[in-house]
């Protein structure tokens, strides 16, 4: 068993922090929450402090935040529909571009591996994939009615662009690029949750997904490629996705998100019952039926909901989770 070591607290924030991402080159974070600003911080010896509050580019509640890979850029969803797009020149952050055409609440912002696409989704139950056009410019290049529902999460997967959305319609649907048309098409629906999904995440390889959901399950997806040695039939000649593992009876409430750690494999979830958990697969585990095991438990993480839930992607274990108590957290899994 290991156990989660509260490393810092970060305070400034009116309302709920409903979203954080850790900056890709080093361990400066952003974190934006209800009352419509963004906070950048940047740690200072063994303290961490806001940098810059960007508060004039939303009307409404920013749902969600994504640097880009080089992290140049900011991208920043809200409840008003639209997107922002934040640039860092002249070592200021500025709003640059600002995507318009949801028609309601944006709820998740996810740039590619490569940082040439961004894709949002919204309450309009539409997926929008964008294309970085040049310096500040953005084209829309697809938009997918795939769910019949309000969508949830996007997220890209870590070595290819593929697109991957989660929706209270209780699916998770996969995007890809017809490279005979340049139609962007949904290629997989994976179903098995019998609630919202609220949040998705790729392992390392892109070869598993893992899921949350208002069922309070977690579900771990494996993709089969054609030609698999399991005999796993591909008839479209896509990958076929199948749930191999649900993980049950840890949760008491809504998870609201999921993080897989890319460095320890690690997988961290908030939850609804103010408990951030960490699991871990287990040595038996194999790759048709791997099993998790739970191995720490924070409760009382914070003092309400926890919405979000983040690893670091430079320094092993450190892991990011926001709450409606209007703080953001900081900790250090030690095994």
């Amino acid at each position: 068993m290991g156990h989660l070591e509260l490393q810092h607290t970060l305070t400034g924030h009116k309302g709920r922090v409903w979203g954080a991402d850790w900056h890709p080159k080093n361990n400066a974070l952003a974190t934006c929450g209800e009352d419509k600003t963004i906070r950048l911080w940047s740690q200072e010896g063994n303290r961490w402090i806001t940098k810059t509050i960007l508060s004039d580019s939303h009307t409404r509640t920013i749902r969600d935040i994504s640097w880009s890979p080089c992290g140049q850029f900011l991208a920043s969803a809200s409840f008003d529909a639209t997107t922002a797009i934040w640039d860092r020149k002249s070592g200021q952050f500025e709003c640059n571009a600002t995507l318009e055409g949801h028609e309601n609440e944006v709820k998740s912002v996810a740039w590619s591996r490569s940082g040439s696409l961004l894709s949002t989704c919204s309450r309009d139950k539409s997926v929008w994939i964008w294309e970085v056009a040049g310096e500040d410019e953005f084209e829309c290049a697809a938009v997918l009615n795939a769910h019949t529902q309000d969508v949830k999460k996007v997220t890209w997967h870590p070595n290819e662009d593929i697109l991957a959305s989660a929706s209270y319609d209780n699916t998770i649907k996969m995007y890809k690029e017809d490279p005979a048309d340049n139609d962007w098409m949904c290629v997989s629906t994976l179903t098995g949750h019998t609630s919202t999904v609220w949040s998705i995440s790729f392992d390392a390889t892109g070869n598993r997904l893992a899921s949350c959901s208002d069922d309070r399950t977690i579900k771990i997806w494996q993709s089969y490629l054609p030609g698999n040695v399991e005999g796993i039939a591909t008839p479209d000649g896509d990958a076929v996705w199948k749930c191999v593992c649900t993980i049950s009876g840890h949760h008491t409430r809504s998870i609201y998100d999921i993080s897989w750690c890319p460095h320890t494999g690690l997988i961290a979830t908030a939850c609804g019952d103010d408990i951030v958990r960490i699991f871990k697969e287990a040595e038996n585990s194999t790759k048709i039926a791997p099993v998790f095991e739970i191995v720490t438990a924070q409760h009382g993480a914070h003092s309400q909901d926890v919405n979000t839930v983040k690893w670091c992607p430079s320094t092993p274990g450190l892991l990011l989770s926001t709450s409606d108590d209007g703080e953001a957290k900081i900790w250090k899994y030690e095994s």
